[in-house]
């Protein structure tokens, strides 16, 4: 839940979270194209076109809404909209950096945890089984992501939610980079992989299945190209789709008419995840941690942006948003 005190957001602190924000992404860019001197990766440049393109039409879209026709709502949809698209695509590259570092898997330790904590994915794996149209719909939440994350930045922008907007494009940039960092070091395949499972064994391929190739060509060297749009998701520990899954139930919170669809939509997230995402339950409960402190530290950033400042006092966006009577 946003605290009523960092409701809303003045010009100023608003300039100063979406700088914060794109200079994280310029800092990405920078260190994915720094890997193309110091190894002997190539970057897809066509794979980029289509997210340049998106991101330069919406942050001119935004900075028109900004200055020539000032309406905060579309201003911020567009915005954070650009943010997200370009920060997606210099992202992912980066993740393909962390797996070429190729540190020993981590799979019979997480899947060790599992054991530990009474957690049965074999259990789930078996009950899905006999049931084909749970597991059809289970893989249609599983893929919402996207849907849900455009979905999240319209809804609140139109409602005049600002601060909560900036929290969520905040907390998904933390969370991915976190999530990066941590994949680097203790990296995993997958319960899928581990086990040789294939099609035969019950269900079709996970989601996931497509990233495999690409997994296993960044860590044996047979792989080396770096793209942003066809780009797979490959990272196992921690799960980064639950933790979006639980950063989108929070930005859903404050949408009186979405908040319980959002809510019950991730927490479906959270049970289709392990099948279709490979992922140990170990990986689960760890991104819904580290997704806990990243929404911490982007609530305490959009507290820190909406302090007063001594200077001029700006008018509230909350107020922009309000049609004149």
């Amino acid at each position: 839940m946003i605290p009523t005190s960092i409701m809303t957001l003045d010009r100023a602190g608003l300039r100063q979270l979406d700088g914060l924000i794109w200079a994280m992404i310029a800092a990405v860019a920078a260190a994915v194209l720094a890997s193309l001197v110091l190894s002997d990766f190539r970057l897809v440049w066509a794979s980029f076109l289509a997210p340049a393109t998106t991101t330069s039409v919406f942050a001119a879209g935004q900075w028109f809404y900004q200055t020539r026709r000032p309406d905060p709502r579309l201003a911020a949809a567009l915005g954070s909209t650009a943010q997200l698209v370009a920060f997606s695509a210099v992202g992912a590259p980066l993740s393909y950096l962390a797996a070429s570092l190729n540190f020993p898997l981590y799979d019979h330790w997480f899947e060790a945890a599992d054991k530990v904590f009474g957690l049965d994915w074999f259990g789930l794996f078996d009950w899905l089984k006999g049931h084909a149209t749970a597991g059809f719909l289970l893989r249609l939440v599983y893929i919402s992501l996207m849907p849900q994350t455009l979905v999240v930045i319209l809804a609140l922008s139109l409602a005049g939610h600002f601060a909560a907007l900036r929290i969520f494009v905040l907390a998904f940039v933390f969370t991915v980079l976190v999530t990066i960092a941590i994949s680097a070091f203790w990296p995993a395949q997958g319960v899928w992989l581990l086990h040789g499972m294939t099609a035969s064994d019950g269900l079709s391929l996970p989601v996931s299945a497509t990233s495999w190739p690409v997994f296993l060509g960044l860590r044996d060297g047979t792989f080396r190209l770096l793209m942003a749009g066809g780009a797979e998701g490959i990272i196992t520990f921690p799960s980064l789709h639950s933790a979006l899954a639980l950063i989108l139930a929070v930005a859903f919170w404050p949408l009186p008419v979405l908040r319980w669809i959002g809510v019950g939509l991730n927490t479906i997230m959270m049970v289709s995840i392990p099948i279709d995402g490979s992922h140990y339950f170990t990986d689960i409960l760890a991104g819904i941690g580290i997704a806990v402190a990243c929404l911490l530290a982007a609530r305490a950033m959009v507290q820190r942006a909406n302090q007063p400042r001594p200077a001029l006092a700006a008018t509230p966006l909350q107020e922009l948003a309000t049609p004149s009577r």
